[in-house]
């Protein structure tokens, strides 16, 4: 027992420095726990053996895995690209499977059923690693993003079939067409039954469970759907991922998806991190290093066999060089679902453990290679396609064309809801200004408002020179990325030091970094957010307004350096915002009838009369020689408690 305490120990302190030193170094964590697994495993430290148990575990972070992909699976989504899906993504799987056969099979010699094990893992690219860096460089939504994630997409739905073809493969081959049509029934018998009768039962089911308003009655719940479908398709004698899969697509279809994925995500991540320990404990150290030649032969194949079927089929679609190379590095390497396949088929004695131990090593390089490799690519595309020459060339010419005769203007990098928002203010005061954005639409847009707005990225010093860098009263830089935001301010610096920079930022975690660039100054959207929160959230408990104002303003002062003698001398402004007026209607035996207002010396109490109303008619502040007559209207302005005094005196007489 104390044994297994150590064990457990071990790991997780393995895991959790494994996992916070690859978020400092901004990789996948995925990658930290493959490392963990190799680390620790039976081949490295040994502090853990194969246990059927650990496996067992691991598989159902496979499981949950699968049940969060269902969850996202959207057949709109699919619908909307299915030309990219069906055709780019099947094109790659296709190619990428069928290259990988022929290769083990006349060059290796090995069965064709090894081939296609080997192929239908390597076909599979990251989602996790791919995604997360895409969104990281906001580059999700350019052409060979939307063209990485339609490939991605269409593999997740290969995984489903391959879960079902391995097995089979697996098993007595003088039985395999026999074998494969059983398969196929069977899921298509399930799948059939699940989706007809599921998706009306299991709406009406968490309708009814939802009914309760338990959180823990949900939560056990959802596990019960995720495990019990698990559970029926193993039965079947298919694969327990693919009743996951299943039951997170029908979930997907009800109301409760959102809040389902959020209470099955700890789960996920957990066991699924579990999974890819045990896959780190499969490699085998000794034997990679000492068949190192073969395993970089292999990774060199697989990187650019894959990389040179995505750059075939994006210019088969006439993308630009550029586009193919960016789409190709972001889908040459292996994936999680590959490293999921290839264990599949080594617990089926599919594949011999050496060529086994060769591929998944081969995998995982091209794994932890992926996020240099993409960076790498991009970079390079750029450099070598001819058109982005030539579209530079002509976007550095507009830029130039637009800012001739503009000196003394602001340049705004980044042209969003913030940027619109700062050029209206600019266009009130009269300063003139243009604008640099990337997204073509916008600038369309704009263009058609009357904006002076350009394409152009403010990290190139070849644009902010034909911006008017050098005539330039300031900059500010709107990018909601933290990365493009330092890049522009490299840039700028290396330009004119002591051009006056404004940044946004997202929270305060940057602001010390983007000074230390060079920024001005740093205006984070958490920090005004949280003022304007705080600011209503007082009023509402019942804080004077000027008591809440004054904190907020307070605060601003202390954040903003530049902007502090107005906030100090922003004092008269909130006393007048905490005035308050008071219609009097001065009675006939009201001690003012008959006086004048300078008698009356309303002035002492700190009270003025900003009108008086007779008889229907409004004077505007009225002279201290104007007498009061019965049934006035005096209109009082002054704090809450000057007010009550001048009411006391203008009625009772009562100083």
């Amino acid at each position: 027992m104390h044994s297994s305490l150590l064990s457990l120990l071990i790991l997780l302190c393995s895991t959790v420095f494994a996992v916070a030193l690859a978020q400092v170094l901004r990789l996948p964590t995925m990658l930290a726990y493959l490392a963990v697994g190799m680390a620790i495993g039976p081949h490295g430290a040994a502090f853990f053996a194969e246990s059927e148990e650990v496996s067992v575990f691991a598989e159902f972070g496979v499981v949950f895995l699968m049940f969060s992909i269902g969850l996202e699976f959207s057949l709109a989504r699919l619908k909307a690209m299915r030309r990219l899906v069906f055709g780019f993504g099947a094109a790659q799987v296709l190619a990428t499977l069928l290259g990988a056969m022929a290769v083990t099979v006349f060059y290796y010699g090995q069965d064709w059923r090894v081939g296609f094990a080997i192929g239908a893992a390597c076909a599979m690219s990251s989602t996790a690693i791919v995604s997360k860096l895409l969104a990281e460089r906001l580059e999700l939504h350019s052409l060979p993003g939307r063209q990485t994630m339609a490939v991605l997409l269409f593999q997740d739905l290969a995984v489903v079939p391959f879960l079902i073809v391995l097995p089979a493969l697996a098993r007595n081959p003088d039985d395999l067409l026999p074998t494969l049509a059983t398969a196929a029934g069977q899921a298509a018998a399930v799948l059939v039954a699940m989706i007809v009768f599921g998706q009306r039962l299991m709406r009406r089911w968490f309708d009814a469970v939802a009914r309760r308003k338990s959180p823990e009655l949900f939560m056990l719940n959802v596990l019960l759907v995720v495990i019990g479908l698990a559970w029926l398709t193993g039965a079947a004698g298919l694969s327990l991922a693919l009743g996951a899969f299943i039951g997170g697509m029908l979930i997907s279809e009800t109301p409760y998806r959102h809040q389902v994925e959020s209470d099955i995500r700890p789960f996920r991540d957990v066991l699924l991190g579990l999974f890819f320990v045990t896959i780190g404990m499969l490699l085998d150290i000794g034997y990679v290093a000492r068949n190192l030649g073969w395993v970089l032969l292999a990774l060199a194949f697989l990187v650019l066999a894959k990389a040179a079927v995505v750059m075939l089929l994006t210019r088969w679609l006439r993308n630009t060089l550029e586009v193919g190379l960016q789409t190709s590095a972001q889908l040459a390497q292996a994936g999680e679902f590959g490293l999921v396949l290839i264990a599949l088929a080594n617990a089926g004695k599919l594949i011999p453990p050496d060529v086994h131990q060769v591929t998944m090593a081969a995998m995982l390089l091209s794994m932890f290679v992926a996020p240099f490799l993409i960076a790498r690519a991009s970079s390079l595309g750029r450099g070598l396609s001819a058109g982005e020459f030539a579209h530079r060339a002509e976007a550095i010419h507009d830029i130039a064309v637009r800012s001739m005769n503009v000196s003394d203007h602001v340049i705004l990098c980044g042209f969003g809801r913030t940027g619109q928002s700062l050029a209206r203010f600019l266009d009130r005061e009269d300063i003139p200004f243009i604008a640099l954005d990337v997204d073509t639409a916008r600038i369309r847009q704009a263009r058609e408002a009357g904006e002076n707005v350009v394409f152009g990225n403010a990290d190139r010093r070849e644009v902010l020179m034909a911006a008017g860098v050098e005539r330039a009263r300031a900059v500010v830089v709107t990018y909601a990325d933290p990365l493009g935001a330092e890049k522009a301010l490299n840039t700028l610096h290396a330009l004119r030091p002591a051009l006056p920079v404004i940044v946004r930022a997202q929270d305060d975690s940057q602001i010390e970094r983007l000074k230390a660039l060079g920024a001005s100054e740093v205006v984070p959207e958490v920090l005004e957010g949280s003022l304007m929160l705080a600011a209503q959230t007082l009023t509402q408990l019942g804080v004077p307004v000027e008591r809440a104002l004054e904190q907020v303003r307070s605060a601003r002062a202390e954040r903003y350096a530049g902007l502090r003698a107005f906030y100090r001398g922003e004092t008269d402004r909130l006393q007048r915002l905490a005035e308050e007026k008071l219609a009097l209607v001065i009675e006939p035996q009201a001690h003012a009838v008959g006086r004048t207002l300078g008698e009356l010396a309303l002035g002492a109490r700190q009270v003025r009369v900003e009108a008086i109303r007779r008889r229907g008619v409004r004077a505007e502040a009225p002279g201290d020689e104007t007498v009061v007559q019965a049934d006035d209207v005096l209109i009082l302005v002054g704090a809450r408690e000057n007010l009550t005094a001048a009411e006391n005196l203008l009625l009772a007489g009562k100083p």
